[in-house]
């Protein structure tokens, strides 16, 4: 059964920093893309960062872009959003995924960023 936890949100101010990790299991994880989404409310599910299979290539929505760094421990079976620079539009429930399993998600974790 894939399994996904985030943690590590919380109330952080403008500029501040966060490090959100995902534990993952139940699957090949080493050989497993992960993606990091964000959902704010009254908004859509968005693509913050994707990581590729032994972190060959990462990408960035724009609006994340130079902010945002998403990292891989296979070790650990996890996945990391370091988050710097933090903007009150940040705020969202985060939440992690394996692209190889696109129906399965965990609870997300809160990042509040207020203005």
């Amino acid at each position: 059964q894939v399994q996904l936890v985030e943690s590590g949100g919380g109330l952080v101010q403008p500029g501040g920093s966060l490090r959100l990790p995902c534990a993952a299991s139940g699957f090949a994880f080493s050989i497993s893309a992960m993606n990091w989404y964000r959902q704010a409310p009254g908004k859509e599910r968005e693509l913050v960062a994707a990581i590729s299979s032994l972190a060959a290539t990462r990408n960035y929505a724009d609006s994340v872009k130079g902010r945002f760094t998403i990292t891989i421990d296979d070790a650990k079976n996890a996945v990391y959003l370091q988050m710097n620079s933090l903007h009150p539009e940040d705020t969202a429930v985060y939440y992690c995924s394996a692209r190889r399993f696109p129906d399965f998600w965990g609870q997300g974790t809160q990042v509040t960023v207020p203005s």
